[in-house]
């Protein structure tokens, strides 16, 4: 196994990304390698997958994390059935914990409107990134990897083309987004197209040049461990709740949502591979979806007995 992963793994990083590559080498080197190594290929069975997952749990991993650890190795396996190595993926149908499901924690439009208004008020440099969060839903990496040809403010759109990532949490590097259904046109309000006006004014004012929208004063991309501590900064300083970069997109979903945007639109701008997606997340948001649908049962009915009683 340990000879086997290690051959995937050099495979696999001619087509990963370099952040998905550091996570399935960490997974490899520091827990399945360990755990499984020493055991043939072929001779790995479910027993032993249940208990590399036992032993995970005992030693205090979460129980997601072991589901990512199992999916790394169901996804090395699966490559040596391909491969007619293997007859059988030990991992697939592994007995895996289920992770609790997170409650996620969001703003009210009031807790936006005051962030951005203590954000306006003390001329923070991270204004506008924050206010293109909250008005686009796009995901973190997604703003700080925007390039200025990529921004079309007389045909109120942006396109999405890369994202910004920590490989290990350290080295930033900017890949494609997260889906082929992310790569996708992007409208933009009034408020931020004035955003995107203030923040050019911005880097004219300081001689910037960069092509990135949002960068350091060197023009390199900003850190987005530097971009979190800024924003846990200046939510104790207006007074809203603690919250991470990436909720803003709920916020944005939930506000959308919240405002009977219709679904489709909401997911569409949201940018998930499909409809169901949005659902999935958000579906408990939407109790107007699931009255509009018997309401539209009720009045078909009622306008057929109509025309019948017309007869």
């Amino acid at each position: 196994m340990a000879d086997y992963l290690d051959t995937w793994l050099h495979e696999k990083a001619r087509s990963l990304k370099p952040t998905t590559l550091a996570i399935y080498t960490d997974y490899v080197t520091k827990d399945l390698v360990p755990a499984l190594g020493a055991i043939r290929l072929e001779k790995l069975n479910h027993l032993h997958v249940a208990c590399f997952i036992d032993d995970q749990l005992a030693a205090g991993r979460g129980p997601t994390t072991v589901r990512r650890l199992v999916a790394t190795l169901s996804s090395a396996l699966g490559d040596a059935i391909r491969k007619r190595r293997l007859h059988d993926n030990a991992a697939r149908h592994a007995p895996l914990p289920h992770p609790p499901k997170r409650i996620m924690p969001c703003w009210t439009s009031t807790d936006a409107a005051t962030f951005l208004r203590h954000c306006d008020a003390t001329d923070d440099p991270l204004a506008n990134l924050f206010e293109v969060l909250i008005g686009t839903g796009l995901r973190k990496g997604e703003a700080l990897a925007l390039h200025w040809c990529d921004v079309h403010l007389d045909d109120a759109v942006l396109f999405v083309r890369y994202t910004l990532s920590n490989v290990r949490n350290s080295t930033p590097v900017m890949t494609s987004p997260k889906m082929k259904s992310s790569h996708a046109w992007v409208g933009l309000s009034d408020r931020v197209i004035a955003a995107f006006e203030r923040q050019r004014r911005a880097q004219a004012a300081h001689n910037a040049t960069t092509e990135l929208v949002f960068s350091q004063a060197d023009g390199a991309p900003l850190r987005p461990e530097v971009v979190l501590r800024r924003f846990h900064h200046l939510c104790a300083a207006a007074g809203v709740p603690r919250i991470r970069v990436h909720d803003l997109r709920h916020l944005a979903a939930t506000l959308m949502i919240s405002s009977q945007v219709p679904l489709a639109m909401a997911s569409k701008t949201l940018r998930h591979s499909t409809i169901s997606t949005t659902v999935d997340i958000y579906g408990h948001l939407v109790p107007y979806a699931a009255q509009q649908a018997v309401d539209a049962i009720a009045t078909a009915i009622t306008a057929a007995e109509l025309v019948q009683r017309s007869c």
